[in-house]
């Protein structure tokens, strides 16, 4: 351990740098349509709207932009874990039309669903009339959507379901449904709405658009490729142009690869890698499966990708940032140059990345960062240990970061930044797990994945909101490692 003021002025400073970096607020691109677009550095350049995702940076024509919202607060970001689940991807449209302005302005108002309204459209729609039916399906379609704007997946998708019942053949609503589907990491039950979709516009672009989301999900690169091409031979899009791009990376480089399979997994590796150390990579990675299953009391139902590089390929195509060891965006994917066998550490790392596909899958991509990066932690055997009093002490001293502010990505953090945020997390699980079990840990990400926000999660399987949660793991640090 080095010395404790030097390490105690670290901390703050990671602290400091961590404020710094979750402080850019985000922006609100509003387009003619009714969809929102939160990004970043957004800015008009000539006849573009230009702007900043996940994705990289990307445009728009300003013809299709209505307005931008300027300093909105940043929306939860998605670990890197789930990344293949939250593509920047928008929704597909409805054609809005006067009478379905009113329906929806109707069905949805003063901030929320008007369940009454809704119910007399249904009452109406019985009697079997077209235009009553359309109506009905209209007005779930709006409860949907606004459901899915506050990030409640789940009754989205019943009321999507819902509008179908309504209007079996609307290729949207098809489209919404399983736009639901792989917001929820669902992808196989995606793909069968996109079919029927399909056979009732088979020229539609946003049936490839969400086709290829699906096979990327399901790592099946050449089919997300094809179906990503075929979105954009029939409309541009950038979106789907910085999906593709994506996807093209991985493809190009894999094309030389050999691949492995086990019970769980499918791994692919450079010929130039040892065919040992793929076997030995799959034998830990099926033992890690069997301990992390046991202990979330959950089984991924989708075979989970692996792919090992050599250290410069994993910079190239990942184009994470330096601190970065390995990465999971759906895919586990592991820089291995120059070993020849597991070692403890590569096992380490197996365990933590293949805790993020646990964790994705069981709460469909809606895990903050911080459970998910403090989990991981946890499960590949790290402990606070020598920081617990340090950061005890920036509790104390008012310092710490929030986990408001751990919820978003940390992929934009410079490393010291991200030292504290791991720290923290870390921290924050480790409370939970010694003090109340692994049980309650099961029973907050069970909540996240049916559509509760992490806060809600915490109250209703701890009693505890955030700012109770971190004084405890606070007075648990000073308590279990104080001297």
């Amino acid at each position: 351990m080095g010395h404790p003021t030097l390490f105690r002025r670290a901390l703050l400073v990671f602290a400091v740098a961590f404020f710094a970096a979750v402080g850019t607020r985000a922006d609100t691109i509003v387009l003619k349509n009714g969809r929102r677009i939160v990004a970043f550095n957004v800015r008009e350049e000539g006849d573009k709207v230009t702007y900043e995702t996940s994705a990289g940076q990307l445009s728009l024509p300003k013809s299709i932009v209505d307005h931008i919202e300027k300093g909105g607060a940043v929306p939860m970001a998605d670990s890197p874990a789930a990344a293949a689940a939250n593509l920047a991807i928008t929704p597909p449209a409805m054609t809005a039309t006067s009478a379905g302005s009113e329906v929806e302005s109707s069905a949805v108002h003063g901030g929320s669903i008007d369940r009454e309204y809704i119910a007399k459209l249904e009452a109406a729609a019985h009697g079997g009339d077209q235009r009553a039916n359309a109506s009905a399906a209209l007005a779930h379609h709006a409860a949907a959507q606004f459901e899915l704007s506050r990030g409640d997946t789940e009754h989205a998708l019943a009321d999507e379901r819902t509008a179908l019942t309504f209007a079996p053949e609307e290729p949207t609503l098809l489209m919404n449904v399983a736009y639901m589907h792989l917001r929820r990491s669902e992808y196989k039950q995606s793909l069968d709405y996109l079919e029927r979709a399909r056979r009732v516009a088979p020229q539609n672009a946003d049936v490839a658009k969400l086709a290829g989301w699906a096979y990327y999900g399901m790592n099946k690169m050449e089919q997300a490729v094809a179906e990503w091409k075929r979105a954009l031979a029939l409309r541009p899009d950038p979106e789907v142009q910085a999906a593709l791009d994506k996807a093209q990376r991985d493809k190009q480089e894999e094309e030389s690869y050999k691949e492995n399979e086990s019970a769980h997994f499918t791994l692919r590796y450079s010929g130039a890698a040892e065919p040992a150390l793929a076997r030995d990579v799959l034998r830990t990675l099926e033992a890690h499966f069997s301990a992390i299953e046991s202990e979330l009391n959950f089984t991924p139902p989708d075979s989970i990708g692996v792919v090992l590089y050599t250290q410069q390929t994993f910079a190239d195509i990942t184009r994470a940032p330096g601190w970065v060891g390995a990465l999971n965006d759906g895919r586990i994917r592991v820089p291995v140059q120059g070993l020849t066998g597991v070692t403890p550490e590569l096992s380490r790392v197996l365990k933590h990345e293949l805790t993020h596909s646990f964790v994705g899958q069981k709460t469909r991509g809606h895990a903050p960062t911080w459970i998910q990066e403090g989990l991981a932690q946890w499960m590949e055997g790290k402990r606070s240990g020598d920081s617990a009093a340090l950061l005890a002490q920036t509790f104390q001293d008012g310092h710490a970061t929030t986990l408001v502010d751990l919820e978003g990505s940390w992929m934009g953090l410079p490393s010291d930044a991200a030292a504290y945020a791991y720290a923290w997390a870390l921290a924050n699980i480790e409370y939970i797990v010694q003090t109340d079990g692994m049980g309650d840990v099961e029973r907050i990400l069970d909540r996240i994945g049916a559509g509760s926000s992490t806060e809600e999660a915490l109250r209703a399987v701890l009693h505890s909101d955030y700012h109770d949660l971190m004084q405890s793991t606070a007075e648990y640090l000073r308590k279990t490692y104080g001297r």
